[in-house]
Protein backbone atom coordinates (compact mmCIF):
# COMPACT_ATOMS: atom_id res chain seq x y z
CA UNK A 1 0.00 0.00 0.00
CA UNK A 2 1.17 3.41 -0.68
CA UNK A 3 -0.03 6.30 0.79
CA UNK A 4 -1.39 6.90 4.40
CA UNK A 5 -3.91 9.60 4.08
CA UNK A 6 -7.77 8.58 4.84
CA UNK A 7 -8.44 6.51 1.76
CA UNK A 8 -4.99 4.64 2.02
CA UNK A 9 -5.34 3.36 5.42
CA UNK A 10 -8.74 2.80 4.85
CA UNK A 11 -8.12 0.21 2.14
CA UNK A 12 -5.24 -1.09 4.47
CA UNK A 13 -7.86 -1.62 7.21
CA UNK A 14 -9.57 -3.54 5.35
CA UNK A 15 -7.38 -5.70 3.66
CA UNK A 16 -5.86 -6.98 7.00
CA UNK A 17 -9.26 -7.36 8.56
CA UNK A 18 -10.01 -9.58 5.89
CA UNK A 19 -6.50 -11.86 6.53
CA UNK A 20 -4.27 -10.03 3.75
CA UNK A 21 -0.51 -9.09 4.86
CA UNK A 22 -0.55 -5.61 4.83
CA UNK A 23 2.52 -3.12 4.82
CA UNK A 24 1.49 0.70 4.22
CA UNK A 25 4.47 3.17 2.87
CA UNK A 26 4.19 6.77 2.88
CA UNK A 27 7.21 9.96 3.48
CA UNK A 28 5.04 11.68 5.76
CA UNK A 29 3.24 10.99 8.68
CA UNK A 30 -0.56 9.67 8.75
CA UNK A 31 -2.62 11.39 7.66
CA UNK A 32 -0.65 14.73 6.85
CA UNK A 33 -1.84 15.18 3.10
CA UNK A 34 -4.96 16.46 2.09
CA UNK A 35 -6.79 14.58 5.03
CA UNK A 36 -5.10 17.48 7.51
CA UNK A 37 -6.77 19.81 5.70
CA UNK A 38 -10.71 18.08 5.30
CA UNK A 39 -13.37 19.19 7.33
CA UNK A 40 -14.84 15.63 6.89
CA UNK A 41 -18.53 17.19 5.54
CA UNK A 42 -20.37 13.77 4.21
CA UNK A 43 -22.70 15.50 1.65
CA UNK A 44 -23.22 13.61 -1.37
CA UNK A 45 -26.33 15.52 -2.14
CA UNK A 46 -24.52 19.22 -2.56
CA UNK A 47 -21.38 17.39 -3.72
CA UNK A 48 -22.52 15.46 -6.23
CA UNK A 49 -25.50 17.18 -8.15
CA UNK A 50 -27.90 15.61 -10.28
CA UNK A 51 -26.65 13.81 -13.26
CA UNK A 52 -23.06 13.75 -12.00
CA UNK A 53 -21.56 10.14 -12.06
CA UNK A 54 -20.28 11.40 -8.10
CA UNK A 55 -23.62 10.60 -6.91
CA UNK A 56 -24.07 7.50 -6.63
CA UNK A 57 -20.64 6.67 -5.62
CA UNK A 58 -21.30 9.21 -3.02
CA UNK A 59 -24.80 8.12 -1.78
CA UNK A 60 -23.81 4.47 -1.23
CA UNK A 61 -20.39 5.31 0.42
CA UNK A 62 -22.99 7.13 2.84
CA UNK A 63 -24.56 4.51 2.99
CA UNK A 64 -21.53 2.54 4.56
CA UNK A 65 -20.96 5.28 7.38
CA UNK A 66 -23.06 4.53 10.16
CA UNK A 67 -21.40 1.05 10.43
CA UNK A 68 -18.01 1.86 9.53
CA UNK A 69 -17.32 4.40 11.96
CA UNK A 70 -18.77 1.70 14.70
CA UNK A 71 -15.98 -0.54 13.39
CA UNK A 72 -13.38 1.08 12.63
CA UNK A 73 -14.23 2.41 16.64
CA UNK A 74 -14.36 -0.50 18.04
CA UNK A 75 -11.33 -2.27 16.23
CA UNK A 76 -9.11 0.61 17.20
CA UNK A 77 -10.09 1.44 21.07
CA UNK A 78 -10.76 5.05 19.51
CA UNK A 79 -13.35 7.38 20.14
CA UNK A 80 -14.28 9.06 16.32
CA UNK A 81 -16.23 12.14 16.50
CA UNK A 82 -19.14 11.32 13.69
CA UNK A 83 -22.37 13.41 13.40
CA UNK A 84 -25.26 12.76 11.10
CA UNK A 85 -27.20 16.02 12.09
CA UNK A 86 -27.94 17.23 8.30
CA UNK A 87 -27.01 20.21 6.32
CA UNK A 88 -28.29 23.49 4.93
CA UNK A 89 -27.05 24.56 2.02
CA UNK A 90 -28.58 28.14 2.11
CA UNK A 91 -29.26 30.48 -1.21
CA UNK A 92 -28.12 34.27 -1.54
CA UNK A 93 -28.66 35.02 -4.95
CA UNK A 94 -31.64 33.76 -7.58
CA UNK A 95 -29.49 31.64 -9.70
CA UNK A 96 -28.07 29.66 -6.02
CA UNK A 97 -31.94 29.22 -5.27
CA UNK A 98 -32.68 27.91 -8.59
CA UNK A 99 -30.03 25.40 -7.95
CA UNK A 100 -31.56 24.51 -4.86
CA UNK A 101 -34.99 23.59 -6.14
CA UNK A 102 -33.55 21.76 -8.31
CA UNK A 103 -31.57 19.41 -6.25
CA UNK A 104 -34.81 19.62 -4.15
CA UNK A 105 -36.73 17.96 -6.85
CA UNK A 106 -33.99 15.46 -7.58
CA UNK A 107 -34.35 14.52 -3.84
CA UNK A 108 -38.39 14.48 -3.92
CA UNK A 109 -37.78 11.53 -6.86
CA UNK A 110 -35.14 9.84 -4.56
CA UNK A 111 -37.04 9.86 -1.55
CA UNK A 112 -34.36 11.50 0.02
CA UNK A 113 -35.31 13.91 3.47
CA UNK A 114 -35.24 17.05 2.48
CA UNK A 115 -36.44 20.24 2.75
CA UNK A 116 -36.51 23.61 0.80
CA UNK A 117 -37.50 26.87 2.84
CA UNK A 118 -38.10 30.08 1.76
CA UNK A 119 -36.09 33.21 2.91
CA UNK A 120 -37.85 33.66 6.62
CA UNK A 121 -37.94 29.96 6.85
CA UNK A 122 -33.99 29.32 6.35
CA UNK A 123 -33.81 32.15 9.24
CA UNK A 124 -36.31 30.32 11.60
CA UNK A 125 -33.96 27.18 10.82
CA UNK A 126 -30.67 29.18 11.46
CA UNK A 127 -30.92 32.28 13.48
CA UNK A 128 -26.93 32.71 12.92
CA UNK A 129 -27.63 33.12 8.68
CA UNK A 130 -27.28 36.25 7.10
CA UNK A 131 -30.64 38.47 6.52
CA UNK A 132 -29.61 38.79 2.68
CA UNK A 133 -30.94 34.56 2.63
CA UNK A 134 -33.71 34.22 0.27
CA UNK A 135 -33.88 30.25 0.58
CA UNK A 136 -32.57 27.50 1.62
CA UNK A 137 -32.01 23.59 1.64
CA UNK A 138 -32.08 20.85 4.12
CA UNK A 139 -30.73 17.57 3.95
CA UNK A 140 -31.09 15.47 6.82
CA UNK A 141 -28.99 12.41 6.11
CA UNK A 142 -26.24 14.58 5.30
CA UNK A 143 -23.40 15.04 8.14
CA UNK A 144 -19.56 15.25 9.31
CA UNK A 145 -16.49 13.49 11.12
CA UNK A 146 -13.46 14.02 12.14
CA UNK A 147 -11.03 13.25 9.10
CA UNK A 148 -7.79 13.10 11.20
CA UNK A 149 -9.41 11.47 14.24
CA UNK A 150 -10.97 8.79 11.83
CA UNK A 151 -7.40 8.28 9.60
CA UNK A 152 -5.74 7.42 12.93
CA UNK A 153 -8.32 5.13 14.15
CA UNK A 154 -8.36 3.44 10.83
CA UNK A 155 -4.31 3.12 10.82
CA UNK A 156 -4.65 1.52 15.01
CA UNK A 157 -6.99 -0.36 14.09
CA UNK A 158 -5.35 -1.93 10.34
CA UNK A 159 -2.35 -2.37 12.87
CA UNK A 160 -4.32 -4.10 15.55
CA UNK A 161 -5.22 -6.32 12.49
CA UNK A 162 -1.87 -7.36 11.45
CA UNK A 163 -0.83 -4.30 9.02
CA UNK A 164 2.53 -2.41 9.42
CA UNK A 165 3.23 1.20 9.03
CA UNK A 166 6.78 1.93 7.31
CA UNK A 167 7.20 5.71 8.37
CA UNK A 168 9.33 7.97 6.04
CA UNK A 169 9.06 5.61 3.54
CA UNK A 170 8.96 7.18 0.31
CA UNK A 171 8.01 4.95 -2.81
CA UNK A 172 10.84 5.95 -5.96
CA UNK A 173 9.46 3.43 -8.28
CA UNK A 174 7.42 -0.11 -8.89
CA UNK A 175 8.63 -2.79 -11.30
CA UNK A 176 8.41 -6.50 -12.12
CA UNK A 177 10.03 -8.87 -9.67
CA UNK A 178 9.82 -12.12 -11.28
CA UNK A 179 6.37 -13.42 -12.95
CA UNK A 180 4.00 -12.25 -10.66
CA UNK A 181 5.52 -10.56 -7.58
CA UNK A 182 6.07 -6.58 -8.13
CA UNK A 183 9.18 -4.85 -6.25
CA UNK A 184 8.63 -1.60 -4.47
CA UNK A 185 11.77 0.86 -4.49
CA UNK A 186 12.02 3.12 -1.79
CA UNK A 187 14.19 5.71 -0.38
CA UNK A 188 15.13 2.57 2.19
CA UNK A 189 14.97 0.02 0.43
CA UNK A 190 12.97 -2.65 -1.96
CA UNK A 191 10.06 -4.75 -0.73
CA UNK A 192 8.38 -7.67 -2.71
CA UNK A 193 4.23 -7.96 -2.46
CA UNK A 194 1.87 -9.89 -4.77
CA UNK A 195 -0.15 -6.49 -5.12
CA UNK A 196 0.78 -2.63 -4.63
CA UNK A 197 -2.14 0.04 -4.12
CA UNK A 198 -1.51 3.42 -5.23
CA UNK A 199 -3.28 5.60 -2.56
CA UNK A 200 -0.68 8.55 -2.52
CA UNK A 201 -2.94 10.97 -3.30
CA UNK A 202 -1.74 13.86 -5.15
CA UNK A 203 1.56 12.69 -5.02
CA UNK A 204 0.34 9.31 -6.96
CA UNK A 205 1.19 10.52 -10.81
CA UNK A 206 5.18 10.73 -8.89
CA UNK A 207 5.66 6.63 -8.21
CA UNK A 208 7.41 5.56 -11.47
CA UNK A 209 5.71 2.34 -12.90
CA UNK A 210 8.69 0.03 -14.89
CA UNK A 211 6.44 -0.58 -18.33
CA UNK A 212 3.37 1.72 -18.06
CA UNK A 213 4.14 5.09 -19.95
CA UNK A 214 1.77 6.94 -18.70
CA UNK A 215 1.12 8.45 -15.53
CA UNK A 216 -2.03 8.52 -13.76
CA UNK A 217 -3.25 11.95 -14.24
CA UNK A 218 -3.48 13.33 -10.77
CA UNK A 219 -2.88 16.66 -9.92
CA UNK A 220 -2.41 18.90 -7.13
CA UNK A 221 -5.76 21.61 -5.97
CA UNK A 222 -4.67 23.45 -2.51
CA UNK A 223 -7.68 23.79 -0.46
CA UNK A 224 -7.25 25.99 2.31
CA UNK A 225 -9.77 25.42 5.80
CA UNK A 226 -9.84 27.81 8.69
CA UNK A 227 -10.43 26.96 12.23
CA UNK A 228 -12.90 29.25 14.49
CA UNK A 229 -13.40 29.25 18.45
CA UNK A 230 -17.24 30.57 18.42
CA UNK A 231 -18.76 32.31 20.89
CA UNK A 232 -22.68 32.40 22.28
CA UNK A 233 -25.50 29.78 21.00
CA UNK A 234 -23.77 27.39 18.16
CA UNK A 235 -25.16 26.74 14.58
CA UNK A 236 -27.04 23.86 14.42
CA UNK A 237 -25.81 21.39 11.36
CA UNK A 238 -23.22 22.20 8.93
CA UNK A 239 -24.12 25.40 6.82
CA UNK A 240 -22.89 25.76 3.37
CA UNK A 241 -23.26 28.40 0.52
CA UNK A 242 -21.58 28.47 -2.93
CA UNK A 243 -18.60 29.82 -1.47
CA UNK A 244 -18.15 28.25 2.08
CA UNK A 245 -19.26 25.57 4.68
CA UNK A 246 -18.96 26.09 7.97
CA UNK A 247 -19.14 22.90 10.27
CA UNK A 248 -20.02 23.64 13.98
CA UNK A 249 -18.09 21.25 16.81
CA UNK A 250 -19.02 20.42 20.05
CA UNK A 251 -16.17 22.35 22.13
CA UNK A 252 -17.10 25.36 20.26
CA UNK A 253 -14.72 24.91 16.89
CA UNK A 254 -15.92 25.97 13.70
CA UNK A 255 -14.17 24.52 10.65
CA UNK A 256 -14.53 27.09 7.59
CA UNK A 257 -13.79 25.47 3.89
CA UNK A 258 -12.67 25.55 1.80
CA UNK A 259 -10.45 27.35 -1.39
CA UNK A 260 -10.13 25.32 -4.51
CA UNK A 261 -6.50 26.71 -6.15
CA UNK A 262 -4.13 25.44 -9.05
CA UNK A 263 -1.41 25.89 -6.95
CA UNK A 264 1.04 23.06 -7.29
CA UNK A 265 2.52 21.29 -4.98
CA UNK A 266 2.73 24.89 -2.61
CA UNK A 267 0.86 23.17 0.92
CA UNK A 268 1.17 26.82 2.62
CA UNK A 269 -2.11 28.60 3.94
CA UNK A 270 -2.21 31.76 2.24
CA UNK A 271 -3.35 35.75 3.24
CA UNK A 272 -5.15 35.88 0.68
CA UNK A 273 -7.08 32.38 1.33
CA UNK A 274 -7.59 33.27 4.92
CA UNK A 275 -9.35 36.68 4.13
CA UNK A 276 -11.61 35.03 1.14
CA UNK A 277 -12.53 32.20 3.83
CA UNK A 278 -13.47 35.01 6.25
CA UNK A 279 -15.48 37.40 4.39
CA UNK A 280 -17.56 34.44 3.05
CA UNK A 281 -17.87 32.90 6.31
CA UNK A 282 -18.94 36.55 7.79
CA UNK A 283 -21.14 36.80 4.59
CA UNK A 284 -23.34 33.33 5.26
CA UNK A 285 -23.28 34.12 9.21
CA UNK A 286 -22.63 37.51 10.44
CA UNK A 287 -21.86 36.05 14.09
CA UNK A 288 -18.78 34.47 12.80
CA UNK A 289 -16.98 38.05 13.06
CA UNK A 290 -16.90 37.72 17.13
CA UNK A 291 -15.34 34.48 17.06
CA UNK A 292 -11.76 33.78 17.78
CA UNK A 293 -9.20 32.91 15.15
CA UNK A 294 -7.41 29.58 15.80
CA UNK A 295 -5.26 28.88 12.80
CA UNK A 296 -5.07 27.97 8.83
CA UNK A 297 -4.04 24.64 7.53
CA UNK A 298 -4.00 23.51 3.59
CA UNK A 299 -3.84 20.31 2.12
CA UNK A 300 -3.99 19.19 -1.47
CA UNK A 301 -6.51 17.45 -2.78
CA UNK A 302 -5.70 14.92 -5.98
CA UNK A 303 -7.91 15.45 -8.84
CA UNK A 304 -8.52 14.02 -12.06
CA UNK A 305 -8.94 15.77 -15.56
CA UNK A 306 -13.19 14.33 -15.08
CA UNK A 307 -13.03 15.23 -10.90
CA UNK A 308 -14.17 11.39 -10.36
CA UNK A 309 -11.46 8.98 -8.79
CA UNK A 310 -9.35 6.24 -9.71
CA UNK A 311 -10.27 2.95 -8.34
CA UNK A 312 -9.23 -0.19 -10.12
CA UNK A 313 -6.36 -2.22 -11.61
CA UNK A 314 -3.65 -0.97 -13.83
CA UNK A 315 -4.74 -1.81 -17.72
CA UNK A 316 -0.26 -2.76 -17.95
CA UNK A 317 0.40 -4.10 -14.72
CA UNK A 318 -2.88 -6.18 -13.42
CA UNK A 319 -1.70 -6.33 -9.96
CA UNK A 320 -1.07 -2.78 -9.35
CA UNK A 321 -4.09 -0.50 -8.49
CA UNK A 322 -4.93 2.91 -7.82
CA UNK A 323 -6.90 4.09 -5.65
CA UNK A 324 -6.50 7.65 -5.50
CA UNK A 325 -8.04 11.18 -7.87
CA UNK A 326 -10.91 11.37 -4.64
CA UNK A 327 -10.44 15.32 -5.30
CA UNK A 328 -12.68 16.74 -2.73
CA UNK A 329 -14.45 13.58 -1.71
CA UNK A 330 -11.78 11.48 -0.10
CA UNK A 331 -13.35 10.82 3.49
CA UNK A 332 -16.90 10.49 2.33
CA UNK A 333 -15.76 7.76 -0.39
CA UNK A 334 -13.27 6.24 2.21
CA UNK A 335 -15.34 3.05 2.79
CA UNK A 336 -16.74 2.33 -0.32
CA UNK A 337 -13.44 2.61 -1.98
CA UNK A 338 -11.79 0.40 0.52
CA UNK A 339 -14.71 -2.12 0.16
CA UNK A 340 -14.62 -1.81 -3.69
CA UNK A 341 -10.92 -2.92 -3.52
CA UNK A 342 -10.84 -5.20 -0.81
CA UNK A 343 -13.76 -7.30 -2.81
CA UNK A 344 -11.87 -7.48 -5.81
CA UNK A 345 -8.40 -8.03 -4.28
CA UNK A 346 -9.21 -10.87 -2.29
CA UNK A 347 -12.81 -11.81 -2.75
CA UNK A 348 -12.65 -11.25 -6.95
CA UNK A 349 -15.48 -9.53 -6.86
CA UNK A 350 -15.66 -6.90 -9.08
CA UNK A 351 -18.26 -4.30 -8.54
CA UNK A 352 -20.09 -2.51 -11.30
CA UNK A 353 -19.07 0.85 -9.79
CA UNK A 354 -15.60 0.30 -10.83
CA UNK A 355 -16.69 0.84 -14.26
CA UNK A 356 -17.42 4.41 -14.06
CA UNK A 357 -14.48 5.09 -11.90
CA UNK A 358 -11.26 2.63 -14.11
CA UNK A 359 -7.89 3.82 -15.08
CA UNK A 360 -8.98 2.31 -18.38
CA UNK A 361 -10.40 6.00 -19.01
CA UNK A 362 -7.37 7.47 -19.16
CA UNK A 363 -5.29 5.33 -21.61
CA UNK A 364 -2.65 2.56 -20.30
CA UNK A 365 -1.98 3.29 -16.86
Amino acid sequence: MVGAGIVGCAVAHELARRGASVEVLDDRPIGMGATQASAGVLAPYIEGREGSPLLPLAVRSLGLYDDFVARVSAESGMAIPYKRSGTLDVAFDDRDLQALRKTADALTKLRVSAALLDGPGAKREEPHIGDGAIGALVVETHGFVAASALTRALAAAARNAGASFLDASRVRGIRHDGPTELLVETDKGALTADTVIVAAGSWSGEVAVAGVTERVPVRPVRGQLLSLQWRGAPLRRVTWSSRCYLVPWDDGTVLVGATVEEAGFDERPTAAGVRDLLEAACEVVPHAWTAGFSGARAGLRPATPDDLPVIGPSTVVPNLWYATGHFRNGVLLAPLTAQLVADAVIGGRRDSMLAAVSAARFGAL
